[in-house]
């Protein structure tokens, strides 16, 4: 499947398909795109991220469109400031790869989940061996809190440890611009053409990134490729 960003995120509702009594956690929220997407389809959506400034994005847009059930709070995901079994829909979307230890956070987003209920992770899949760890390498160039991205057995994992059924894996290609994802971070201007020469040497079949990017209209493109897993807190 190709999605726009946009687009993933409507997707993304479909699929996780959040009842009207549903109370959601976002962890790792940023401007808690996902949980201002399901918050017209829930009871009540919790965004929780480090920053005070993202978080007051999405505070803001959510206002803006009118999404009363929204709460915001600044807060650690290794350490998330909840009882147990207090969510129905516990998601995180592009942040595992930010952590430096991606159990912690997994494990307390268990402990808050609701028996029945559904942890959600989205984020970009790692590539095969050896481009995975060129891959890192310019990821973490354009973005300095950039750890690593998981493959799919290392993410299933996840949930086995925690003893979570999965219930969905599905895979998507998300096509990106590469200037707009180096604008995104405002990455300088010598990282920024260091990394723009990475691209177009791979394109004229020298070194391989990773990202196997491609021309589209003058603007170098490449495909992220995200992946959703669902899995369910079952009885023990």
């Amino acid at each position: 499947m190709n999605f726009s960003n946009r687009d993933y995120l409507d997707y993304c509702v479909r699929t996780i398909e959040p009842a009207s009594t549903d109370s959601v956690l976002e962890v790792a929220a940023g401007t808690c795109a996902c949980g201002r997407s399901l918050a017209p389809f829930a009871q009540t959506v919790t965004c929780l991220d480090t920053t005070p400034a993202m978080l007051e994005v999405g505070k803001k847009e959510a206002e803006k469109n009118r999404l009363n059930n929204m709460v915001f709070i600044k807060g650690q995901a290794e350490e998330l400031p909840f009882p147990d079994s207090s969510f129905d829909i516990v998601i995180s979307r592009l942040a595992f790869h930010h952590f430096p230890d991606t159990r912690l956070p997994f494990q307390e987003m268990t402990r808050v989940l609701k028996t029945g209920g559904k942890l959600v992770l989205i984020d970009m899949e790692a590539p095969e061996e050896p481009l995975r760890a060129t891959r890192d390498k310019i990821e973490s160039m354009r973005d300095p809190s950039h750890v690593k991205n998981l493959n799919q057995a290392e993410l299933l994992k996840l949930f086995a440890d925690q003893s979570l059924s999965i219930i969905k894996c599905e895979k998507t290609k998300i096509p990106v611009s590469l200037q707009n994802w180096l604008e995104l971070t405002k990455t300088p201007d010598v990282t920024r053409t260091k990394i723009m020469n990475d691209m177009k040497s791979d394109m004229n079949g020298q070194a391989k990134t990773g990202f196997s990017p491609y021309l589209n209209e003058n603007d170098i493109f490449f495909y992220q490729n995200w992946i959703m897993l669902i899995g369910k807190m079952t009885d023990a």
